[in-house]
């Protein structure tokens, strides 16, 4: 079950083209219109940019034949999750994998087997990436299922997921002291027969148990879920929310049930979706009495075509490679530096993107090449190293976004532009309100079908502070300025 918004995909196939006259602003403009001017006020600073760049899954896959840690160090990743790890054959983290026999004693070191997992997690820590630890089983597109069912002992369920945490914080079991702060029960429990057989009751009770366990034996913890992927449909900037969410709330709120993170799913081809379906569980969660619970948007990607139909058994062959190919291809890139973009001014307080790693749905492909999301994902890592948010005229509209920043000292400024729709339009940058007196160089980098986030302009920037020029959509832009010595 995931959270859907209709619109019309548009399809069409162009030839990339770009061209550049000056330097830095940027532009998501509609298609009608010839033309637009962005202002960017080097002299206004209005916040931090948020590193909410966040993955699912760590970089070492397909058996140790494969490791990413060098790509991740680049990103600089703040959080992983870990959910459907090496699927479709996940013998990592999920319950059954390090505690096999539901019959053992899960007070024993002797009825864990950590080992796969010791190595998968201990890759992620590597690379200085923190973990989300999702407790519960990945999901399960076979028709019979086998481990997505309720525990017949949720008492001895939540026992063994404190054997996991003092495994991984407390160095039991001849473990670790990962200082893992995040603690997720289950995945998508209305996601039926999926990721959960039993009813809505039995994931409540699920919740509040294992939930309650896990916060009197680390009080220091956050324990959160229920990692819903239908939270329920928008009308207008309103969210009409399911029975399911509304019914979670009530049953850890009549329950004094601990919720210090909620956790929620969504897939799109509307990056802004995102951002309005925050602020309405913002308003949901206080309802509730959770004015102090994180939001954690734990899993998100792009939709082509807001459907979901490749997937399915009927969906396979040319159509499905096709509609993996533009999830990680040039749109799909620039809906992820969008939805990242507008997430700025969102109260998500963890975001999650669906997957870092080599699965069809990853930054990477099965031979751990980097696709076109990687490199939007690096440009947004760019813009980070200027944290200080620039005010931007009119930085959102309905094609794209425009994010800008600046270092402590003011001797660089950057800005990330997306445009995630296949109109050409002419665009025109300026940098307002620079220091007096100074020279300024600029670069731009461009990643599109034919780029991947190279530079291709280089200069100085005029008396005016205006770049001007026209390219091919989607696609994403950083423009850095520094200057002139």
């Amino acid at each position: 079950m995931i959270d859907r918004i209709l619109m019309h995909p548009d399809s069409r196939k162009t030839l990339p083209s770009f061209r550049i006259s000056t330097l830095l602003t940027f532009i998501l403009v509609h298609p009608l219109l010839y033309g637009v001017e962005f202002r960017i006020d080097c002299s206004q600073r209005i916040g931090m940019i948020r590193p909410l760049h966040g993955v699912n899954n760590g970089p070492v896959n397909q058996g140790e034949l494969v490791d990413l840690s060098a790509y991740y160090r680049e990103l600089g990743i703040p959080l992983a999750r870990l959910h459907d790890s090496e699927w479709p054959d996940p013998e990592i983290v999920d319950i059954h994998a390090v505690f096999p026999d539901m019959s053992a004693d899960p007070e024993k070191a002797e009825s864990y087997d950590f080992r796969r997992t010791d190595d998968y997690i201990q890759a992620i820590i590597n690379t200085g990436t923190g973990v989300v630890y999702r407790l519960g089983e990945s999901i399960e597109h076979t028709r019979r299922k086998y481990r997505v069912h309720p525990p017949a002992d949720m008492d001895k369920w939540a026992r063994v997921c404190i054997g996991v945490i003092r495994h991984y914080n407390e160095g039991w079991a001849s473990g670790f002291r990962h200082n893992i702060r995040y603690w997720e029960i289950w995945n998508e429990p209305e996601n039926r027969p999926t990721m959960w057989t039993g009813t809505d009751e039995q994931y409540f009770r699920l919740y509040t148990t294992a939930a309650r366990a896990i916060k009197a034996a680390f009080p220091e913890l956050k324990v959160g879920g229920p990692s819903l992927g239908a939270t329920g449909e928008l009308e207008g900037d309103t969210l009409k929310a399911t029975d399911f969410l509304k019914a979670f709330l009530k049953t850890c709120k009549e329950q004094s049930a601990p919720l210090d993170f909620f956790s929620w799913h969504t897939y799109s081809y509307e990056p802004f979706i995102y951002a309005i379906k925050a602020r309405e569980i913002r308003k949901l969660l206080n309802e509730y009495g959770f004015a102090k619970t994180e939001i954690h948007l734990n899993e998100w990607n792009f939709l082509p075509g807001n459907n979901w139909q490749p997937m399915s058994l009927a969906g396979q062959g040319i159509g499905r490679r096709q509609w993996y190919e533009q999830m990680g291809g040039p749109q799909g890139a620039a809906f992820l530096a969008c939805v990242l973009s507008d997430l700025q001014d969102s109260p998500v307080d963890v975001a999650n993107y669906y997957s870092g790693d080599t699965s069809l749905f990853g930054l990477f492909d099965r031979y751990a090449a980097p696709k076109k999301t990687y490199f939007a994902m690096k440009a947004f890592r760019m813009l980070l190293d200027t944290p200080q948010r620039l005010a931007a005229t009119d930085w959102r509209n309905e094609q794209g976004t425009v994010l800008a920043g600046t270092n402590s000292d003011a001797g660089r400024w950057m800005a990330l532009v997306s445009y995630f729709r296949n109109w050409q339009p002419d665009v025109k940058l300026v940098f307002a309100n620079l220091p007096a007196g100074g020279s300024y160089r600029y670069q731009v980098f461009l990643l599109d079908a034919e780029h991947d986030l190279e530079p291709v302009q280089a200069g100085i920037l005029a008396a005016d502070g205006v770049i001007s020029g026209q390219f091919q959509g989607p696609l994403v832009l950083v423009v850095r300025l520094e200057p002139q010595k």
